[in-house]
């Protein structure tokens, strides 16, 4: 068995990072987000990027931290609330963004990762989403065709995996890190816990390790999507 695990997010990166490229990048918000592997991107100095999320995290966090150093030529995202940066660049030209509905970029990325280079789905038809696109009759209903995703590198936030590069997510982290993983030329990912193989449940494996090509364990993590609110005493 190949050893997959690297000792840090860099490492683990070495080799993979061009100017110009597409990365596919788990998480929901600051949820299942790589966060190591951002930080080692944002190190790296890689420019140019095309990148297929959810959304770019917000001001200095998650993606957003990409934003900030104008690392990014353009985004392909569901969601882009919450970032001052990226509605700055959006709206001064700086950025090119790809609105892409939410299930269908999950979609796109889980085609991409099948093989499959395009679908129909009737998600967006007659609005912005469509213009551009290809339109099809099927039962006297019109769908737009969408193309699959293929990234040249996946990143992802994963809860445990064994040696082996066999993962479980989360809960909700499952969201985008499954399809992202899937749709890269080579996935790397970052975990809060590697045990040993054959330690994981095989019916509880959310990704199989096929897909798994490099593997950090990037404990301890901060939970920022979690908030304490208290009220005062009355």
């Amino acid at each position: 068995m190949a050893n997959k695990i690297y000792a840090d997010a860099a490492a683990a990166l070495d080799g993979l990072l061009f100017d110009g490229m597409t990365i596919a990048a788990g998480g929901f918000g600051l949820c299942g987000i790589p966060e190591r592997l951002i930080d080692a991107i944002v190190a790296s100095g890689v420019k140019d990027l095309t990148i297929a999320s959810n959304n770019a995290g917000i001001d200095n966090e998650g993606l957003g931290k990409l934003l900030r150093t104008r690392q990014v030529k353009k985004m392909i995202s569901s969601y882009v609330g919450e970032n001052k940066e990226f509605e700055r660049q959006y709206l001064a030209g700086e950025l090119e963004v790809e609105f892409c509905p939410q299930g269908t970029l999950a979609e796109r990325m889980r085609a991409g990762g099948a093989g499959i280079p395009g679908f129909y789905t009737k998600t967006g038809v007659g609005t912005k989403v469509a213009e551009g696109k290809e339109v099809k009759s099927f039962d006297g209903e019109d769908y737009i065709l969408e193309r699959g995703i293929r990234a040249d590198l996946s990143i992802i936030k994963g809860w445990k995996a064994d040696e082996a590069g066999n993962l479980v997510f989360r809960k909700t982290a499952r969201n985008f890190n499954a399809p992202a993983a899937t749709c890269g030329k080579i996935c790397v990912a970052e975990v809060e816990e590697i045990v040993a193989v054959g330690d994981l449940d095989p019916d509880a494996i959310h990704l199989p390790s096929i897909y798994v090509k490099r593997l950090i364990n990037g404990s301890p993590y901060d939970k920022r999507i979690e908030f304490v609110t208290t009220r005062e005493r009355a």
